[in-house]
């Protein structure tokens, strides 16, 4: 079963509630998308510490109903 765009952008805002998320369906297959995402949580933080907080807030999705995100973050 694949992710909805829509439930990825509410599972990021849910748990980096001043992110500013934009995400591309990759293939058109709601399977392979990218983000970019926005936030003050991210200042001081390495591109890793970035991205595994993204991670985190998709928790158990990742890897199951979606299977690849390419992540781009930018400090706010």
């Amino acid at each position: 079963m694949a992710l909805k765009l829509e439930e990825i952008d509410s599972l990021i805002k849910k748990a980096i509630p001043d992110a500013e998320v934009t995400i591309k369906d990759l293939a058109g297959d709601e399977n392979h998308y990218s983000a970019t995402i926005k936030s003050k949580i991210f200042k001081g933080k390495s591109k890793i510490e970035q991205h595994k907080l993204v991670y985190k807030a998709l928790g158990d999705k990742m890897g199951n109903e979606l299977h690849a995100l390419a992540l781009n973050t930018i400090e706010s």
